[in-house]
């Protein structure tokens, strides 16, 4: 049986060998320091948490907060069964947190010999039921298998397994449960296609889903728009995400994180009316926001044109969002669409701007203000002109009151003509100066 969408195996080969540890050769760097790894990690279950534990390990630039991360994933390995896994963590610490620490070669072997006789025994069960043709038995057996695989790290066998129970759904619930857990599988393989695709074959199924579902399905479409940089998207089904996700999807994501990169994409793709009524008017998602006080408060600013302290905030959020394993990413583009909004919505109700005034406003230099200012009037962000002598922005905004007048005198110009068109026709009727089919003239 063909099986649709095969996992490329680099993209399997790189989340087996640590959860993305394959961020950690080019990735410069990121010092934390006020990140609370326990209490951030608390937040997440099951290989979301390793993977962002090994993330943190991976990026962080304080030896401390590393080896905390890597001993947390250790200890969370050890009540899994990813062999593979507790090697390459094992390796990473290197022997710095002490024995308890190291490679347990007696759990590898026991974890192995349990792993093969329960994965004879699932085959065999299936094959059974295959034999039989049992269908709802096949889904299960196949549902059994891909459980198996993800719980021992095998994400692309797992993945395949999931994709079969399809042919097996005899209801709707088979068919979203399905989708959920090949949905969990791509979020951890990197394969957001999938993603999207099968929140649409969920969200498309004829029965009502549970308001959890279709929390779930928001959070991993938002999160399958920002990883593929399409951040108004993002931010839609972000903001659209039900409370009702609370720490339900736990195994993906935190409602800290709805929050969050909601926020961001908001900020960085709304217009102004958008950014009002769907996410500070937005009851749903402003529960969201009171879970992370310093996100609500930088939201509030940009509305409010507190550009200084939008910024700030933004500031003292960059080092712990740069270990965030989504988000890490999109971080500086995020920073710089939402800067550049705010230095546009600034000069718009102006017609000059003095340009002293407004580094302060934006906690920068003239100098740099300027070449920004430069590049966004370059790419026609903004209609302006910089006198460089006077340090002042001159705006240049169409003369309405001229514009309107243009337009009224045109109007009346080609009303004249209509008019006077309409005339030459009637009387030419009226005297039947007109072309005969027969090419003859009667005057």
């Amino acid at each position: 049986m063909d099986v649709e969408g095969e996992v490329p195996a680099a993209a399997a080969a790189a989340v087996m060998n640590g959860l993305g540890g394959a961020e950690e050769a080019s990735a410069a760097p990121v010092s934390a320091e006020q990140l609370d790894v326990e209490a951030y990690a608390a937040q997440y279950s099951g290989r979301t948490r390793l993977a962002r534990l090994l993330f943190i390990a991976d990026r962080c630039g304080v030896e401390a907060m590393q080896l905390e991360a890597l001993r947390m994933a250790y200890d969370e390995i050890k009540r899994g069964e990813d062999v593979q896994l507790h090697r390459d963590v094992a390796a990473k610490i290197g022997g710095r947190l002490g024995p308890r620490f190291g490679l347990d070669q007696a759990w590898v072997d026991t974890v192995t010999r349990r792993a093969d006789q329960r994965k004879e025994k699932l085959e065999n069960e299936l094959n059974g039921y295959r034999t039989n043709l049992i269908k709802e038995s096949i889904r299960m057996g196949y549902n059994d298998i891909g459980d198996f695989f993800y719980a021992h790290g095998q994400l692309s066998d797992a993945f395949k397994s999931y994709i079969r129970t399809r042919d097996y759904c005899t209801t709707s619930k088979h068919i979203v449960q399905m989708c959920m857990n090949v949905i969990l599988v791509s979020i951890e393989l990197g394969q957001y296609a999938h993603v999207s695709n099968y929140v649409s074959k969920a969200e498309q199924t004829p029965d009502s889903l549970d308001p959890i579902i279709v929390a779930k399905l928001k959070a991993a479409a938002g999160l399958a728009n920002l990883e593929t940089k399409k951040y108004k998207l993002a931010a839609r089904k972000f903001v659209e995400t039900g409370i009702e996700l609370g720490n339900n999807y736990s195994e993906v994501i935190a409602p800290q994180d709805v929050a969050v990169y909601g926020a961001l994409c908001a900020l960085a793709s709304f217009d102004r009316s958008d950014l009002k009524s769907k996410v500070i008017d937005n009851i749903n998602f402003r529960n969201f926001l009171e879970l992370v006080p310093e996100v609500r408060e930088l939201v509030n600013d940009f509305y409010a044109s507190r550009y200084g302290s939008c910024l700030g905030h933004l500031e003292k959020l960059k080092p712990n969002l740069l270990l965030d394993v989504h988000l890490h990413e999109h971080v500086e583009t995020l920073y710089m669409d939402i800067r550049h909004k705010a230095i546009i919505q600034y000069t718009l109700p102006f017609i000059s701007v003095d340009l002293n005034t407004m580094a302060t406003a934006f906690k920068t230099s003239v100098t740099m203000l300027e070449k920004e200012l430069a590049a966004l009037i370059t790419e026609n962000k903004i209609q302006a002109r910089i006198d460089s002598h006077n340090k002042i922005l001159y705006a240049r905004h169409a003369d309405q009151r001229n514009a309107t007048f243009q337009r009224v005198l045109q109007t009346g110009n080609d009303f004249e003509r209509d008019v006077k068109s309409m005339l030459l026709r009637a009387n030419l009727l009226k005297h039947d100066y007109i072309q005969k089919t027969s090419g003859s003239r009667k005057m």
